[in-house]
This record gives C-alpha cells, structure tokens and sequence, in this order.
C-alpha cells in the first residue's frame, strides 16, 4: 500500500500491458466518440490520413486509466484526484497496440495531516505491431493520498 509519504520527487515506475483490439475501439467509437476514423474500418483505412481505424484519444485515456488502477491505483491509498492539466494525444493508437504507462512524480504536498497532494506526470506508450514504440499520451494528474498516519480527510 502506497501512502503520501511514500512518493518522492524523480521517481518513476512503468507498468501495465494493454492489448488494444479493433472491436474494443468501435464499440468505445459508437458509444462516446462516433467519428467516422473510429466507427468505419473500411473507410479509414481507404480514406484516413491514419490509414485505418483508430482509437479516439478519449478511449486512449480511458484505457490509461484502466492501467493506472490495475498497476498502481487500487493498491495505494488514493483519495482521488483533484484534476488534469497539459492532456495531449501524440499519435493515434491503432488495433493490435499494446499500451504501457509510466509515472513519475514531479511534486509532492502535504495539504493536511491528514493527506497529500502529489503532482504525476503519465506518459502512455504504445508498441506497435511492427515493434516500433512510440509516445501516444501524456498528461499531468493531481492525486490525493491519504497519509500514513491520517484518515484522509
């Protein structure tokens, strides 16, 4: 269990492996993000400066988000977080992708005695079919965790 006290400034830590499929991508396409390059196969791939189909950022960052909770999250003592700043798509993430995260701590705040803030900066990368990796998101979180000794409110 990671508490507030347990981050320090330059740490960082990669984990998760993410397999990104084609049926994943539409159905997230149809449900939040119906633009063609994510719903229609055939014409992105004849039509799209991408090539093919591709993942809308938005489930970039939703599947991001499943990483942080499996690899680091769920087994800390997060209080949640206060918001999101500098949110960036760099390259499109295609099917057949597999998705790694990694952190690192840029600043750390004690608000309270009992929590702390801690400023993340999450960089998502996506290894491609041919073997090519490459940075497809980044962002920087503000995530409240409770204090060893606090009870986090």
């Amino acid at each position: 269990m990671q508490f507030f006290e347990d981050f320090a400034v330059g740490d960082t830590h990669e984990f998760g492996e993410y397999d990104v499929t084609e049926s994943e991508i539409l159905a997230f396409a149809e449900q939040y993000d119906p633009q063609w390059f994510h719903t229609d196969p055939e014409r992105a791939e004849s039509e799209s400066m991408y090539g093919g189909v591709i993942a809308s950022g938005w489930h970039t960052t939703s599947m991001t988000m499943r990483l942080l909770v499996d690899g680091f999250l769920a087994d800390s003592a997060s209080l949640g977080a206060k918001g999101v700043d500098e949110l960036r798509w760099w390259k499109p993430v295609y099917p057949g992708d597999t998705l790694v995260v990694e952190n690192e701590v840029l600043e750390t705040t004690a608000e309270t005695d009992s929590r702390g803030l801690v400023e993340i900066r999450t960089t998502t990368r996506a290894e491609r079919e041919s073997g090519e990796v490459e940075k497809v998101c980044s962002f920087v979180s503000y995530v409240m965790f409770a204090r060893r000794d606090g009870d986090g409110e």
